[in-house]
Protein backbone atom coordinates (compact mmCIF):
# COMPACT_ATOMS: atom_id res chain seq x y z
CA UNK A 1 0.00 0.00 0.00
CA UNK A 2 1.48 3.32 -1.06
CA UNK A 3 1.86 5.92 1.67
CA UNK A 4 0.78 9.50 1.16
CA UNK A 5 3.26 12.26 0.50
CA UNK A 6 3.48 15.44 2.52
CA UNK A 7 0.62 17.74 1.65
CA UNK A 8 -1.42 14.96 0.06
CA UNK A 9 -4.82 15.25 1.72
CA UNK A 10 -5.52 16.41 5.27
CA UNK A 11 -3.30 15.39 8.18
CA UNK A 12 -4.69 14.39 11.58
CA UNK A 13 -3.37 14.17 15.11
CA UNK A 14 -4.09 11.08 17.19
CA UNK A 15 -3.64 10.76 20.93
CA UNK A 16 -3.23 6.99 21.21
CA UNK A 17 -4.13 6.71 24.87
CA UNK A 18 -3.89 3.85 27.31
CA UNK A 19 -7.58 3.98 28.19
CA UNK A 20 -9.10 6.29 25.57
CA UNK A 21 -7.90 7.68 22.24
CA UNK A 22 -8.77 10.98 20.61
CA UNK A 23 -8.39 12.41 17.10
CA UNK A 24 -8.28 16.00 15.89
CA UNK A 25 -7.91 17.89 12.62
CA UNK A 26 -7.22 21.52 11.72
CA UNK A 27 -10.23 22.91 9.92
CA UNK A 28 -11.77 26.39 9.49
CA UNK A 29 -8.74 27.99 11.19
CA UNK A 30 -9.05 25.93 14.33
CA UNK A 31 -8.74 22.41 15.67
CA UNK A 32 -11.79 20.17 15.53
CA UNK A 33 -11.85 17.25 17.95
CA UNK A 34 -13.83 14.64 16.04
CA UNK A 35 -16.66 12.67 17.64
CA UNK A 36 -17.10 8.98 16.81
CA UNK A 37 -20.27 7.32 15.57
CA UNK A 38 -21.59 7.22 19.14
CA UNK A 39 -21.18 10.99 19.48
CA UNK A 40 -18.24 10.62 21.87
CA UNK A 41 -15.14 12.76 21.43
CA UNK A 42 -12.93 10.08 22.94
CA UNK A 43 -12.95 6.40 21.97
CA UNK A 44 -11.98 3.47 24.22
CA UNK A 45 -8.59 2.00 23.23
CA UNK A 46 -10.25 -1.38 23.27
CA UNK A 47 -10.48 -4.26 20.77
CA UNK A 48 -12.77 -7.27 21.16
CA UNK A 49 -12.80 -10.53 19.27
CA UNK A 50 -15.98 -12.58 19.00
CA UNK A 51 -17.25 -15.62 17.11
CA UNK A 52 -18.69 -13.35 14.45
CA UNK A 53 -16.21 -10.52 14.07
CA UNK A 54 -13.99 -7.81 15.56
CA UNK A 55 -15.16 -4.79 17.53
CA UNK A 56 -13.18 -1.63 18.27
CA UNK A 57 -13.87 1.28 20.59
CA UNK A 58 -17.22 1.75 22.32
CA UNK A 59 -18.68 -1.43 20.84
CA UNK A 60 -15.76 -3.42 22.25
CA UNK A 61 -15.94 -1.87 25.71
CA UNK A 62 -19.73 -2.25 25.92
CA UNK A 63 -19.48 -6.03 25.65
CA UNK A 64 -16.35 -6.39 27.77
CA UNK A 65 -18.12 -7.81 30.83
CA UNK A 66 -19.65 -10.59 28.72
CA UNK A 67 -16.46 -11.40 26.83
CA UNK A 68 -13.58 -10.36 29.12
CA UNK A 69 -10.92 -12.85 28.02
CA UNK A 70 -11.23 -11.76 24.38
CA UNK A 71 -11.51 -8.01 25.00
CA UNK A 72 -8.11 -6.36 24.85
CA UNK A 73 -7.30 -3.05 26.51
CA UNK A 74 -4.10 -1.45 27.84
CA UNK A 75 -2.12 -2.57 24.76
CA UNK A 76 -0.11 0.62 25.25
CA UNK A 77 1.32 -0.93 28.42
CA UNK A 78 2.74 -3.77 26.32
CA UNK A 79 3.89 -2.06 23.15
CA UNK A 80 7.66 -2.04 22.72
CA UNK A 81 8.23 -3.88 26.00
CA UNK A 82 9.63 -7.30 26.83
CA UNK A 83 7.44 -10.00 28.36
CA UNK A 84 9.92 -10.22 31.25
CA UNK A 85 9.57 -6.50 32.12
CA UNK A 86 8.42 -5.99 35.70
CA UNK A 87 5.63 -3.65 34.58
CA UNK A 88 4.25 -6.29 32.22
CA UNK A 89 4.26 -8.90 34.97
CA UNK A 90 2.49 -6.51 37.33
CA UNK A 91 -0.20 -5.47 34.84
CA UNK A 92 -0.89 -9.05 33.77
CA UNK A 93 -2.35 -9.68 37.23
CA UNK A 94 -5.14 -7.20 36.44
CA UNK A 95 -5.94 -8.34 32.91
CA UNK A 96 -8.58 -10.98 32.14
CA UNK A 97 -7.03 -11.69 28.73
CA UNK A 98 -4.02 -13.94 28.24
CA UNK A 99 -0.51 -12.70 27.51
CA UNK A 100 2.23 -15.22 26.75
CA UNK A 101 5.95 -15.04 26.06
CA UNK A 102 6.71 -15.01 22.33
CA UNK A 103 9.94 -15.22 20.32
CA UNK A 104 12.56 -12.76 21.47
CA UNK A 105 10.78 -12.32 24.82
CA UNK A 106 8.03 -10.39 23.06
CA UNK A 107 4.56 -10.39 24.68
CA UNK A 108 1.90 -12.16 22.64
CA UNK A 109 -1.81 -11.58 23.24
CA UNK A 110 -3.95 -14.71 22.96
CA UNK A 111 -7.62 -14.58 21.95
CA UNK A 112 -10.35 -16.79 20.56
CA UNK A 113 -11.51 -15.24 17.30
CA UNK A 114 -14.19 -16.86 15.14
CA UNK A 115 -13.75 -20.09 17.12
CA UNK A 116 -10.00 -20.19 16.46
CA UNK A 117 -7.06 -19.30 18.67
CA UNK A 118 -5.33 -16.19 17.36
CA UNK A 119 -2.15 -14.48 18.47
CA UNK A 120 -1.43 -10.78 18.18
CA UNK A 121 1.56 -8.64 19.05
CA UNK A 122 0.77 -5.34 20.83
CA UNK A 123 1.53 -3.32 17.68
CA UNK A 124 -1.28 -5.12 15.87
CA UNK A 125 -3.81 -4.28 18.59
CA UNK A 126 -2.68 -0.65 18.64
CA UNK A 127 -2.89 -0.53 14.85
CA UNK A 128 -6.56 -1.53 15.09
CA UNK A 129 -7.22 1.38 17.45
CA UNK A 130 -5.33 3.76 15.15
CA UNK A 131 -7.33 2.47 12.20
CA UNK A 132 -10.55 3.16 14.11
CA UNK A 133 -9.44 6.72 14.84
CA UNK A 134 -8.57 7.25 11.18
CA UNK A 135 -11.98 5.92 10.13
CA UNK A 136 -13.65 8.35 12.55
CA UNK A 137 -11.76 11.23 10.93
CA UNK A 138 -12.47 10.01 7.40
CA UNK A 139 -16.20 9.73 8.11
CA UNK A 140 -16.19 13.31 9.38
CA UNK A 141 -14.06 14.78 6.58
CA UNK A 142 -15.46 12.65 3.77
CA UNK A 143 -12.03 11.88 2.37
CA UNK A 144 -9.19 9.37 2.67
CA UNK A 145 -6.52 10.20 5.24
CA UNK A 146 -2.97 8.90 5.27
CA UNK A 147 -0.82 11.48 7.09
CA UNK A 148 -0.84 11.45 10.88
CA UNK A 149 1.04 12.59 13.96
CA UNK A 150 0.79 10.15 16.89
CA UNK A 151 1.60 11.02 20.50
CA UNK A 152 3.42 8.94 23.10
CA UNK A 153 4.33 9.46 26.77
CA UNK A 154 7.56 11.36 27.37
CA UNK A 155 9.00 8.33 29.19
CA UNK A 156 8.61 6.01 26.20
CA UNK A 157 11.86 4.34 25.16
CA UNK A 158 13.15 4.23 21.59
CA UNK A 159 11.73 0.72 21.19
CA UNK A 160 8.30 1.85 22.40
CA UNK A 161 8.34 4.82 20.02
CA UNK A 162 9.37 2.65 17.10
CA UNK A 163 6.71 0.07 17.96
CA UNK A 164 4.08 2.84 18.01
CA UNK A 165 5.26 4.02 14.61
CA UNK A 166 5.10 0.41 13.38
CA UNK A 167 1.48 0.26 14.57
CA UNK A 168 0.72 3.26 12.35
CA UNK A 169 2.37 1.59 9.36
CA UNK A 170 0.40 -1.61 9.97
CA UNK A 171 -2.73 0.58 9.92
CA UNK A 172 -1.68 1.88 6.50
CA UNK A 173 -0.79 5.39 7.63
CA UNK A 174 2.17 7.66 7.06
CA UNK A 175 3.32 8.56 10.57
CA UNK A 176 4.92 11.93 9.93
CA UNK A 177 6.16 12.23 13.49
CA UNK A 178 5.91 10.69 16.93
CA UNK A 179 5.73 13.48 19.52
CA UNK A 180 5.62 13.53 23.29
CA UNK A 181 2.25 14.02 24.93
CA UNK A 182 3.43 16.93 27.13
CA UNK A 183 4.81 18.65 24.03
CA UNK A 184 1.46 18.23 22.27
CA UNK A 185 -0.35 19.67 25.29
CA UNK A 186 1.96 22.70 25.33
CA UNK A 187 1.34 23.21 21.61
CA UNK A 188 -2.41 23.08 22.26
CA UNK A 189 -2.09 26.05 24.60
CA UNK A 190 0.32 27.86 22.27
CA UNK A 191 3.03 27.61 24.91
CA UNK A 192 5.59 26.34 22.41
CA UNK A 193 5.90 29.88 21.04
CA UNK A 194 8.79 31.73 22.64
CA UNK A 195 8.15 35.10 24.18
CA UNK A 196 10.89 37.34 22.80
CA UNK A 197 10.53 39.74 25.73
CA UNK A 198 10.98 37.16 28.46
CA UNK A 199 13.36 34.96 26.50
CA UNK A 200 11.02 31.98 26.54
CA UNK A 201 8.54 30.39 28.92
CA UNK A 202 8.95 27.71 31.54
CA UNK A 203 6.05 25.32 31.13
CA UNK A 204 5.27 22.34 33.37
CA UNK A 205 2.85 19.74 31.98
CA UNK A 206 1.21 17.36 34.46
CA UNK A 207 -0.32 14.34 32.76
CA UNK A 208 -2.47 12.00 34.86
CA UNK A 209 -4.11 9.59 32.47
CA UNK A 210 -4.38 5.84 32.09
CA UNK A 211 -1.75 4.96 34.68
CA UNK A 212 -3.68 6.79 37.37
CA UNK A 213 -6.95 5.22 36.30
CA UNK A 214 -5.50 1.78 37.03
CA UNK A 215 -3.99 2.89 40.34
CA UNK A 216 -7.27 4.43 41.45
CA UNK A 217 -9.15 1.31 40.42
CA UNK A 218 -6.83 -0.72 42.65
CA UNK A 219 -7.53 1.68 45.51
CA UNK A 220 -11.31 1.53 45.12
CA UNK A 221 -11.30 -2.21 44.64
CA UNK A 222 -9.24 -2.65 47.80
CA UNK A 223 -11.34 -0.25 49.84
CA UNK A 224 -14.68 -1.96 49.30
CA UNK A 225 -13.49 -5.24 50.88
CA UNK A 226 -15.33 -7.63 48.64
CA UNK A 227 -16.22 -10.95 50.21
CA UNK A 228 -14.96 -12.56 47.01
CA UNK A 229 -11.83 -10.38 46.77
CA UNK A 230 -9.65 -13.33 45.82
CA UNK A 231 -11.97 -14.80 43.22
CA UNK A 232 -10.72 -15.26 39.66
CA UNK A 233 -14.00 -14.48 37.93
CA UNK A 234 -12.99 -12.33 34.91
CA UNK A 235 -16.55 -11.16 34.24
CA UNK A 236 -17.05 -10.02 37.83
CA UNK A 237 -13.72 -8.19 37.92
CA UNK A 238 -14.42 -6.49 34.58
CA UNK A 239 -17.80 -5.25 35.84
CA UNK A 240 -16.17 -4.10 39.07
CA UNK A 241 -13.45 -2.25 37.18
CA UNK A 242 -16.01 -0.47 35.00
CA UNK A 243 -18.06 0.54 38.04
CA UNK A 244 -15.00 1.79 39.91
CA UNK A 245 -13.93 3.88 36.93
CA UNK A 246 -17.42 5.38 36.74
CA UNK A 247 -17.36 6.16 40.46
CA UNK A 248 -13.99 7.88 40.14
CA UNK A 249 -15.34 10.14 37.40
CA UNK A 250 -18.56 10.94 39.27
CA UNK A 251 -16.69 11.91 42.44
CA UNK A 252 -15.08 14.77 40.52
CA UNK A 253 -18.46 16.47 40.29
CA UNK A 254 -20.45 15.09 43.24
CA UNK A 255 -19.79 14.56 46.94
CA UNK A 256 -20.97 10.94 47.04
CA UNK A 257 -21.83 8.08 44.72
CA UNK A 258 -22.81 4.42 44.92
CA UNK A 259 -21.12 1.44 43.34
CA UNK A 260 -24.04 -0.89 42.66
CA UNK A 261 -23.72 -4.13 40.68
CA UNK A 262 -26.48 -6.73 40.43
CA UNK A 263 -25.38 -10.35 40.87
CA UNK A 264 -21.72 -9.48 40.70
CA UNK A 265 -20.38 -12.85 41.77
CA UNK A 266 -22.01 -16.15 42.76
CA UNK A 267 -25.41 -14.46 42.63
CA UNK A 268 -24.38 -11.87 45.25
CA UNK A 269 -25.43 -8.26 44.64
CA UNK A 270 -22.87 -5.64 45.52
CA UNK A 271 -23.75 -2.15 46.81
CA UNK A 272 -21.28 0.25 48.39
CA UNK A 273 -21.42 4.00 48.94
CA UNK A 274 -18.25 6.03 48.62
CA UNK A 275 -17.82 9.72 49.39
CA UNK A 276 -15.37 12.14 47.85
CA UNK A 277 -13.82 12.60 51.30
CA UNK A 278 -13.26 8.84 51.64
CA UNK A 279 -11.88 8.70 48.10
CA UNK A 280 -9.41 11.48 48.93
CA UNK A 281 -8.41 9.74 52.16
CA UNK A 282 -7.78 6.46 50.32
CA UNK A 283 -5.61 8.18 47.74
CA UNK A 284 -3.78 10.68 49.90
CA UNK A 285 -0.49 8.90 49.29
CA UNK A 286 -1.06 9.17 45.53
CA UNK A 287 -1.62 12.91 45.76
CA UNK A 288 1.61 13.15 47.75
CA UNK A 289 3.47 11.08 45.16
CA UNK A 290 2.11 13.35 42.45
CA UNK A 291 3.74 16.35 44.13
CA UNK A 292 6.92 14.36 44.67
CA UNK A 293 7.04 13.74 40.91
CA UNK A 294 6.55 17.44 40.26
CA UNK A 295 9.35 18.32 42.68
CA UNK A 296 11.67 15.76 41.08
CA UNK A 297 10.92 17.16 37.65
CA UNK A 298 11.81 20.67 38.84
CA UNK A 299 14.96 19.40 40.53
CA UNK A 300 16.07 17.56 37.39
CA UNK A 301 15.46 20.74 35.38
CA UNK A 302 17.37 22.75 38.03
CA UNK A 303 14.39 25.07 38.27
CA UNK A 304 12.60 26.65 41.19
CA UNK A 305 8.81 26.52 41.16
CA UNK A 306 8.70 30.29 41.38
CA UNK A 307 9.93 30.65 37.78
CA UNK A 308 7.37 28.25 36.27
CA UNK A 309 5.21 30.42 34.00
CA UNK A 310 2.46 27.93 33.12
CA UNK A 311 1.19 24.67 34.62
CA UNK A 312 -0.80 22.58 32.14
CA UNK A 313 -3.15 19.79 33.24
CA UNK A 314 -3.63 16.84 30.90
CA UNK A 315 -5.48 13.53 31.33
CA UNK A 316 -8.86 12.72 32.81
CA UNK A 317 -7.55 12.24 36.35
CA UNK A 318 -6.55 15.92 36.53
CA UNK A 319 -10.29 16.59 36.89
CA UNK A 320 -10.09 15.24 40.44
CA UNK A 321 -10.66 18.34 42.63
CA UNK A 322 -8.07 17.26 45.20
CA UNK A 323 -5.43 16.88 42.49
CA UNK A 324 -6.08 20.41 41.28
CA UNK A 325 -6.09 21.68 44.86
CA UNK A 326 -2.73 20.21 45.87
CA UNK A 327 -1.07 21.31 42.62
CA UNK A 328 -2.41 24.85 42.86
CA UNK A 329 -1.38 25.07 46.52
CA UNK A 330 2.11 23.85 45.65
CA UNK A 331 2.44 26.66 43.11
CA UNK A 332 1.16 29.24 45.59
CA UNK A 333 -2.26 29.66 44.01
CA UNK A 334 -1.11 29.96 40.40
CA UNK A 335 -3.94 29.67 37.86
CA UNK A 336 -3.73 26.27 36.15
CA UNK A 337 -4.09 25.80 32.38
CA UNK A 338 -7.20 23.63 32.14
CA UNK A 339 -9.45 25.49 29.69
CA UNK A 340 -8.97 22.82 27.02
CA UNK A 341 -10.70 19.53 27.85
CA UNK A 342 -7.89 17.48 29.53
CA UNK A 343 -8.98 14.40 27.58
CA UNK A 344 -8.54 16.31 24.31
CA UNK A 345 -5.55 18.60 24.83
CA UNK A 346 -2.96 16.10 23.56
CA UNK A 347 -4.90 15.32 20.36
CA UNK A 348 -5.50 19.07 19.95
CA UNK A 349 -1.76 19.76 19.93
CA UNK A 350 -1.04 16.74 17.72
CA UNK A 351 -3.54 18.04 15.15
CA UNK A 352 -1.77 21.40 15.04
CA UNK A 353 1.62 19.70 14.65
CA UNK A 354 0.26 17.41 11.91
CA UNK A 355 -1.05 20.35 9.93
CA UNK A 356 2.24 22.24 10.25
CA UNK A 357 4.23 19.21 9.08
CA UNK A 358 1.78 18.72 6.24
CA UNK A 359 2.54 22.22 5.02
CA UNK A 360 -1.04 23.45 5.43
CA UNK A 361 -0.42 26.16 8.03
CA UNK A 362 2.44 28.03 9.64
CA UNK A 363 2.22 28.89 13.30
Amino acid sequence: MALAAKGEGPAIGIDLGTTYSCVGVWQHDRVEIIANDQGNRTTPSCVAFTNTGRLIGDAAKNQASMNPINTIFDAKRLIGRKFSDASVKSNMKLWPFKVRRGPGDKPIIMVNYKNEEKRFVPEEISSMVLLKMREIAEAYLGTTIKNVVVTVPAYFSDSQRQATKDAGVIAGMNVMRIINEPTAAAIAYGLDKKDSTLGGKNVLVIDLGGEWSTILYKSLRGSIKLIFANCNNPKALRRLRTSCERAKRLLSSTAQTTIEIDSLCDGIDFVSKITRAKFEELNLDLFTKCLESVEKCLTDAQMDKSIVDDVVLVGGSTRIPKVQEVIQDFFNGKELCKSINPDEAVAYGAAIQATILNGSIEI
